[in-house]
């Protein structure tokens, strides 16, 4: 059985496109948006995937990648944080959630 490798950029292959066949992402560039990365690793989580997807990022210690994933992993949890908060009632602002905005803002 042959291997077949389909390379793309992160931004291109999160674009308008089903990659079932494949069951292995390999990131190789982090975006300053975790978003786009979660995109193009959902290419291959479609209808139809019918094994196990492994997501690997290639990151190297030290570097700039390293930090920028860090700080996507920051952005998702602070998403997550602030999505799942009940805000109580209407025209209210829970004290966690303007906390969690002045950390974002760097407050």
């Amino acid at each position: 059985m042959g291997i077949f490798v389909f390379l793309l950029s992160t931004k291109a292959g999160g674009l308008g496109i089903n990659l079932t066949s494949a069951n292995i992402v390999i990131l190789h560039d982090i975006d300053c948006n975790p978003y786009n990365d979660k995109q193009a690793e959902d290419r291959c989580h479609r209808v139809g995937q019918t094994r196990e997807v492994q997501v690997i990022k290639l990151i190297s210690k030290g570097t700039i990648e390293e930090s920028m994933l860090k700080i996507s992993q920051q952005k998702l949890k602070l998403e997550q944080d602030m999505t799942a908060v009940d805000l109580g009632e209407e025209g209210t602002i829970p004290a966690d959630i303007a906390t969690l905005l002045k950390a974002s803002l760097g407050l």
